[in-house]
């Protein structure tokens, strides 16, 4: 038992949540069912309860109807004690001569009564067999009484009201823990940032001294690429810092800037990975946050290289969906997923590689849906032959306000 309690405390709730999940569900279920069994047993019990008194009461007015001694003792203690189980008593015609606690309308009219006692009727005849009594040419009808439905439904009331309450709290712990992701997150990003800074900030004077030095000519290729890639670290940072706080987001080529990310990766990456754009338009607009829609292409295309194991071919496609949108498809001919791994693959954590950290696709979509209001996900992915990414970017300002204030994407 010690065990098994150590195993639960030690358990991973993020990377197990799903099971977690299912966990609770699995416990209220059984308490439901638990709580529903108990429950209709004492409805049974009950039930018998009430078939007895009506049972006893029959035989009362059987014995009130063949005899006049005790009539008043009978007709106080037994058929009057009678306060909540709605009955019905007919003649051999069906005629009804009495009843007990059938619920009329207020200021019913003769009529009005008469459809009452129809509809009761009917209703007892589907629920009990009535009680005979042969002596006096009557029988009772009967149905539960208001306690005993009341009871038989409590225990489904009480699952619902548990499973809303469960879903609720649910949603808000789901609700604080993705806040306080992102405080950690943007606390993170801007930290690094900070720090990155002062090393960047002495490279470029290396690099400046470098270019105002004897060995300028002889290394001016080295010192260029390095230079290149001290700017690209200054974009990094600029990258963090960004996080955590609201972009600037404008109206900016989406041709231009995949083309200028597209010529700082070739290379970078291994020479035998062939990158390729092809576009409706060299001239279409989106609203985006160039230095962050750069880091999207940037990790959607590393993630597809890995996928290919440095080998393949990667297509960017642009497109003019409407003037609503920019669509931008990114395939590679790399290993394929299965499609229960579509969501998965945006999941922090998530990665087929043994190194990886499983961040980059997740940065991308917080990137693209949580500060441009658009949308990414995986169009297609056959195992063994490749995966298509899409991104939808707005192309009107109008378009990524309403999305970043209502929180919203439709397509």
């Amino acid at each position: 038992m010690k065990k098994r309690f150590q195993d639960l405390t030690s358990l991973d709730f993020y990377t197990n949540r799903k099971q977690v999940k299912w966990l609770v569900v699995a416990s209220s279920l059984i308490i439901g069912a638990g709580s529903i069994w108990y429950t209709n047993s004492l409805v049974e019990e009950l039930r018998e309860r009430e078939r007895r008194q009506i049972e006893l009461l029959s035989s009362a007015l059987e014995y009130a109807a063949t005899t006049m001694e005790n009539l008043t003792f009978i007709n106080q203690e037994i058929i009057q004690q009678n306060y909540s189980i709605p009955i019905i008593m007919v003649d051999d015609s069906e005629n009804p001569i009495e009843f007990r606690n059938i619920p009329f309308k207020k200021n019913a009219t003769a009529e009005d009564s008469v459809k009452t006692l129809e509809r009761e009727l009917a209703e007892m005849r589907g629920e009990y067999e009535p009680i005979l009594l042969p002596e006096a040419d009557i029988q009772v009808f009967y149905r539960n009484s208001e306690l005993l439905i009341n009871l038989k439904y409590y225990p489904y009331v009480q699952l619902g009201i548990i499973l809303i309450f469960g879903a609720f709290a649910y949603a808000l712990f789901n609700q604080s823990k993705i806040a306080e992701q992102n405080r950690v997150w943007a606390g993170l990003t801007k930290e690094t940032a900070h720090q990155l800074g002062t090393p960047i900030a002495s490279l470029m004077a290396w690099i400046d001294y470098l270019r105002n030095s004897p060995v300028w000519e002889e290394n001016k290729e080295i010192i260029t690429e390095m230079d290149k890639d001290v700017v690209k670290l200054r974009m990094v940072t600029e990258r963090f810092s960004s996080i955590g706080s609201k972009p600037v987001i404008q109206s900016g080529n989406v041709y231009e800037t995949i083309e200028e990310t597209m010529n700082y990766l070739r290379p970078r990456i291994s020479t035998k990975v062939d990158l390729n754009i092809h576009a409706d338009s060299k001239d279409l607009d989106a609203m985006m946050n160039k230095p962050l829609f750069e880091w999207v292409i940037e990790n959607i295309c590393k993630n597809a290289v890995d996928a290919m194991k440095g080998k393949g071919q990667i297509d960017i496609e642009i497109l003019q969906d409407s003037d609503k949108f920019v669509i931008i498809d990114i395939t590679d001919t790399g290993k394929g997923m299965e499609k229960k791994m579509y969501r998965r693959v945006f999941n922090p954590g998530f990665s087929t590689r043994q190194r990886g950290w499983g961040l980059g696709l997740t940065l991308a979509k917080r990137i693209v849906e949580g500060y441009h209001g658009g949308k990414i996900f995986v169009k297609h992915s056959e195992v063994g032959k490749g995966t298509t990414f899409r991104i939808l970017l707005h192309g009107s300002h109008e378009g990524a306000s309403q999305f970043i204030t209502e929180g919203i994407l439709e397509y």
